[in-house]
């Protein structure tokens, strides 16, 4: 049975929930896909925050380069959020060999090109399918299974934070800020939720899918991005008595050569496929003109679905070492 180690950069919410759901599921990893996962370091500054994982104290350090200067370790999990340091040090333990799996959606927007490029020069595997719809395997089955299809349309709800929010106020007539504290209690949104609730993590997931889908790079802050801040009560008694709900939507189009996309709250009647779509989860349309119209559903957020997708990277690239053919090249 071959054995992955792994490096993990950072042990917050996201590490934890893909540490536990190693936990969970390593045992059936092993059995099913023929894979030891195992993580061999951790890069943390908090060893002593309580979390529901069971972890050696004496796999932390605060240095990363024992990370990617560790000739064992195949695989670096880079969990830490932000731009940078994140992007640098994927950047590093590409140039030393490593592959490297993220959730980092900020990182890779901002920095799509540089990281790739240095994927493909190391000759090395980067995957980054949690950054974009938390447990949803999106971007997986857009350039595997898919990937036949010229991509005519993407629309959907890419946010679990704003979508709970939302549903709350909706079903529950909750006003915006209370409904922001739930969300914030459950862990749905950050103790500074700008990011989510003003459309910035929104834009960064639809810049990383027109990249992959339409092969052009848009970036995050030349998409026009409108977030819930401003949304009321009234606005959502409004909607109500025409028959329809508020989701904040993202939507980019390709016609011949020109793409446009925008981030918007956008009132859906009731009948319409994503009115439904409530509380953390996300809902993806996706239009192909071989496969004509697809919709992709599930939990957009949250520490063990998102950990589901990371851990999916972690065994792709496993399954790829034990061919000996682990290894990118930049087609875009």
């Amino acid at each position: 049975m071959k054995q992955i180690n792994i490096g993990l950069l950072g042990l917050g919410n996201i590490g934890t929930g893909s540490y536990k759901t190693l936990e969970m599921n390593g045992g059936h990893i092993r059995d099913v896909v023929g894979l030891d996962l195992i993580v061999t370091r951790i890069l943390e500054k908090d060893v002593d925050r309580k979390r529901d994982i069971t972890v050696s104290r004496g796999i932390f350090t605060q240095d990363p380069d024992e990370i990617w200067n560790d000739p064992d370790i195949d695989v670096v999990v880079e969990l830490l959020g932000g731009i940078e340091p994140a992007t640098s040090f994927m950047i590093a333990a590409m140039n030393r060999g490593k592959h490297v799996v993220t959730a980092n959606k900020a990182a890779v927007a901002a920095n799509y090109e540089a990281l790739t490029d240095a994927a493909a020069r190391n000759r090395v595997m980067f995957r980054f399918e949690a950054a974009v719809g938390g447990g949803i395997p999106i971007l997986n089955a857009l350039t595997t299974a898919l990937s036949a299809n010229e991509y005519e349309e993407i629309m959907g709800i890419l946010n679990g934070t704003t979508n709970y929010i939302l549903t709350k106020m909706s079903e529950e007539d909750l006003p915006y800020a209370d409904a922001l504290r739930e969300a914030q209690e459950n862990g749905f949104a950050e103790a500074d939720p700008t990011a989510d609730v003003e459309g910035e993590d929104v834009a960064n997931k639809l810049s990383i899918l027109m990249s992959l889908v339409f092969g052009k790079r848009v970036r995050p802050e030349d998409i026009p991005t409108e977030g819930i801040t401003k949304i009321t009560k009234a606005d959502i008694e409004g909607a109500k008595a025409d028959g329809c709900v508020i989701k904040l939507l993202a939507s980019a189009f390709k016609r011949g050569d020109e793409i446009t996309c925008f981030i918007q709250p956008t009132m859906l009647n009731r009948s319409h496929p994503l009115a439904s779509v409530g509380n953390e989860f996300n809902a993806i349309f996706v239009k192909g003109n071989a496969v004509d119209d697809l919709m992709f559903y599930g939990k957009g957020a949250g520490p063990l679905p998102t950990g589901s997708a990371v851990l999916g990277d972690v065994i792709e690239i496993g399954r790829a070492i034990a061919k000996g053919a682990a290894f990118d090249l930049n087609e875009t």
